[in-house]
């Protein structure tokens, strides 16, 4: 990679961690001096860093009792930020030599890790690629950067359609027949949705929010099922406008607020509450929200089922992985290694779906039959074989620009073929800017 960008990726990292300044860590612990060096010389301590979600900072303290146990020679720290100071944190630690040594991230931000230089190969002894290629979904291939993996998921995760139960009977829906099709999709939205006397939204029949799942539904769903293709083999070129698929879904998506007026942007605050609340009957959502859907809306009687497709079926997938910083050497080298695949085990897997909702990363365990036959979870593992995990070169401005695309025809009246063409310019220039430095 080129100077110039690494000195860039720094900077802004940077810049962002000092206008962090001393914001509270949400119960992270506090960075253990050079890499959380220990006084006793007979255990070698090392950190892992991951963005606070609860039911994951748990899991992982139960696993680090587990693998200390097992390693009495290691000793295990887990530090947690809140998920908007991650990345700063980050930024502000590991050029200093301090910081995690193993980190968790989403693999979106890989890119941006791997050029500002936080981030060394996993071992290829401990980690083989014909491994990794062999056991683990195709979808790991979007964190092999440079010939190089540079991290390695316990969990995977994909979208499918949530949808009210209730709602559907109160709507002489069969609950048991969910919608298959996009044309199915489009009629069901129509027919659960429900308006006062002043024409305002008070049930929305779909759920609408492009910053949330939305945009990956549009990138990695809809146009892939319409016949389409997201990137080039070599990750290089935006391929939405080489067929008419691209615009076809595009405005598909764009129809459900627009066209069919089943749904609005923010309604009760954003997709998930409106959802969750019962104000809304459907909702395209991640595997993710299963266990938040559990504790936070037990008495919600819903079901979830696979994309409703087009031409091929196709949904989103995404996962956060495990990496090791690039100052780790030596026996903390070693130890993090050890712990890595100790994170990536079978055994690790199945408990991370049963606590997160998350997905076993290893097709051996994911399509075992108790999961696919699962009243939950089932619909996700289903999808899991012809899932796609978008290969983002800058995850946050990608989501933006989804986002102003949007905006430019709900909010400012565009029409829908000038917005598409400038999206795809404007993702084609974020890609060509990435590929020129390095």
């Amino acid at each position: 990679m080129k100077k110039g960008l690494l000195s860039a990726g720094l900077l802004s990292l940077a810049v962002l961690a000092a206008a962090c300044g001393d914001a509270e860590t949400d119960g992270a612990t506090e960075e253990n001096g050079e890499n959380g060096e220990s006084g006793d010389e007979d255990v070698v301590e090392i950190e892992y860093w991951q963005y606070h979600f609860d039911s994951k900072v748990t899991l992982i303290d139960d696993l680090i009792e587990e693998f200390e146990a097992e390693n009495p020679d290691i000793k295990v720290s887990q530090t947690t930020f809140p998920y908007d100071q991650f990345n700063e944190r980050v930024a502000a630690q590991v050029p200093a030599g301090r910081g995690p040594d193993v980190i968790n991230l989403f693999y979106g931000w890989v890119p941006r890790y791997v050029d500002s230089g936080y981030l060394q190969p996993l071992p290829q002894d401990a980690f083989p690629h014909d491994e990794i290629e062999d056991e683990f979904f195709p979808m790991v291939e979007s964190v092999k950067l440079d010939d190089e993996y540079w991290t390695i998921p316990t969990a995977v995760r994909t979208i499918a359609l949530f949808y009210n139960k209730d709602m559907f009977e109160e709507a002489g829906l069969d609950p048991d027949q969910p919608p298959q099709t996009w044309d199915e999709l489009v009629e069901y939205s129509i027919q659960l949705t429900e308006r006062d006397d002043n024409g305002r939204l008070r049930q929305a029949g779909m759920a609408w929010e492009p910053s949330q799942q939305g945009h990956h539904w549009f990138r990695d769903a809809l146009i892939y099922q319409a016949g389409g293709e997201g990137l080039s083999e070599d990750r290089r070129t935006i391929l939405w406008d080489e067929s008419p698929a691209g615009l076809e879904a595009f405005k598909y998506w764009l129809d459900f607020p627009m066209t069919h007026e089943v749904a609005e942007r923010d309604f009760y605050t954003d997709d998930v509450t409106a959802f969750m609340t019962g104000n809304a009957a459907m909702n395209i959502d991640g595997s993710f929200r299963v266990g938040t859907l559990q504790a936070d809306a037990p008495d919600l009687n819903y079901a979830i089922a696979p994309l409703p497709a087009k031409d091929e079926q196709s949904t989103q997938a995404s996962f956060w992985s495990n990496g090791i910083t690039r100052n780790v050497e030596g026996e903390k080298l070693d130890a993090s290694v050890k712990f890595l695949q100790f994170l990536t085990s079978d055994d690790v897997m199945e408990r991370w779906l049963e606590a997160t909702g998350e997905l076993p990363a290893k097709e051996s365990v994911a399509l075992q039959d108790e999961y696919l036959e699962h009243d939950l979870y089932g619909a996700f593992i289903e999808q899991l074989p012809y899932a796609n995990a978008h290969f983002f070169v800058d995850e946050s401005r990608e989501r933006d620009l989804a986002i102003q695309a949007v905006d430019r025809v709900l909010l400012q009246g565009v029409e829908p073929e000038e917005a598409f063409e400038e999206f795809v310019e404007s993702t084609q220039e974020l890609f060509d800017d990435y590929w020129e430095n390095r």
